[in-house]
């Protein structure tokens, strides 16, 4: 049998008015996804299955300055411990070797002198090294290997001082320990400034001695897919600053609010705010400078995940003037407030630039809102205040009043004798 043909036009039935109703896009719940720079600035990388180890000993140094303290110390110790004891035998066969260790041996000359057992060796070892010398061990010119000894001692004595004081003092002058001092605000906030969306942190330096020639990166970092299917997990895409666009390095006397504007060459230009809490993008923030004390350049980093980003936000004045001197509160550093901020992204406010007129109309009418709102309640508390002070007074008045008196005339005081009696 054919099917039977409904009486009502299909674009009018339910599937057809359902297709043309317009449906709100859907977002979906962001994954929790491991952030590429962690908020003290440590790279969350791991190197795995590296088969090339000894490119690592090439560079000997480098590979013990970045090593962890611990190792650092006991490569240190064992290092001059081995060279003792490497050189305390090498002083013992000389004197083994001339003979000087036999006990019968009397009235002749020693190679060194009250070396006459492997202890005394390796203190005579420590004492060449180090160049304590006590005065109870010496070498005579009597035998030429004993001189070659204490020659290559010495030698192999400053290059290992050399290597490891200067890994020392390199690892107690990193240029991270100066990046401790630089601090960055907790969240990053997105609002409305000259018009324009704009996306700001702040930062601030801690010390006094300044930062020469600072200079501040941001870059994007984000999953993403290209055309041909290309799937690349740590795309990074350079974000302008305002500074970047001045070409001038910053000077980072007090703490600065770095602003980016969100135009059309910038990777949140099509984000709005439900879209921003939905995405997995990453702000990586990059502070770079040279020490003003040692010469050293230093760099300091941190990150802003989309949960670290508050849409409609700005942060709060620390910077005050008292008697003739800023100061800078930092407590407050990170505070933020909010603002009226439209929700859309820019694009939308490049198209539409009534959406900021809009919002900024209704943010004023608000603000004059709530200053009438505010007047009114003080004016009502000043009536209040004012009718309490004219009620105590009447209250103290009534309180202060004559009492009443009654005057007698002698007539009339005759009549009332008179009436008594």
């Amino acid at each position: 049998m054919l099917a039977r043909k409904s009486i009502i036009p299909e674009e009018f039935g339910l599937p057809g008015l359902a297709s043309r109703i317009p449906r709100k896009p859907v977002f979906r719940d962001r994954v929790n996804k491991a952030r590429f720079i962690a908020k003290n600035g440590s790279c969350n990388l791991a190197h795995k299955n590296i088969r090339e180890q000894g490119r690592f000993l090439q560079d000997v140094f480098t590979t013990l300055v970045d090593l962890k303290w611990r190792f650092t110390l006991v490569i240190f110790t064992t290092t001059f411990v081995s060279s003792w004891l490497l050189f305390a035998m090498s002083w013992w066969l000389v004197a083994f070797a001339h003979g000087d260790l036999d006990p019968k041996r009397q009235n002749e000359t020693y190679c060194v002198t009250d070396v006459k057992s492997f202890t005394s060796a390796f203190l005579f070892s420590i004492e060449v090294q180090v160049t304590i010398g006590f005065g109870g061990r010496a070498i005579t010119e009597q035998c030429p290997t004993a001189i070659t000894v204490l020659i290559l001692q010495n030698i192999v004595g400053l290059i290992i001082n050399a290597v490891m004081l200067g890994c020392i003092f390199m690892k107690t002058a990193q240029s991270n320990r100066r990046a401790e001092t630089l601090i960055f605000s907790r969240h990053a906030v997105i609002a409305v400034r000259n018009n324009r969306l704009c996306f700001m942190i702040r930062i601030g330096d801690l010390r006094k001695s300044m930062i020469i020639g600072a200079t501040v990166r941001l870059q994007v970092v984000r999953k993403t897919t290209t055309p041909e299917g290309e799937v690349i997990p740590i795309h990074q895409i350079d974000v302008q600053t305002e500074s970047a666009i001045a070409s001038n390095s910053l000077f980072l006397l007090a703490p600065l609010i770095i602003c980016h504007f969100i135009d059309k060459n910038s990777p949140l230009y099509d984000l709005s705010a439900m879209e921003l809490q939905c995405s997995d993008l990453e702000v990586i923030v990059i502070l770079e400078g040279v020490v003003e004390t040692t010469g050293i350049t230093t760099q300091a980093r941190t990150s802003y995940v989309s949960e670290e980003i508050q849409w409609g936000h700005r942060f709060v004045p620390i910077v005050t003037e008292e008697e003739g001197v800023y100061s800078v509160d930092y407590s407050k550093f990170g505070n933020t407030v909010k603002v009226t901020t439209p929700r859309c992204s820019a694009r939308e406010l490049d198209e539409k630039p009534s959406i900021l007129i809009q919002t900024l109309q209704k943010s004023e009418l608000s603000h004059q809102n709530s200053l009438r709102k505010r007047n009114s309640m003080r004016r009502n508390n000043s009536i209040r205040k004012g009718a309490g002070s004219s009620g105590s007074l009447r209250r103290n008045n009534s309180g202060l009043a004559s009492p009443k008196v009654q005057f007698f005339t002698p007539g009339d005081s005759s009549q009332t004798l008179n009436a008594v009696t």
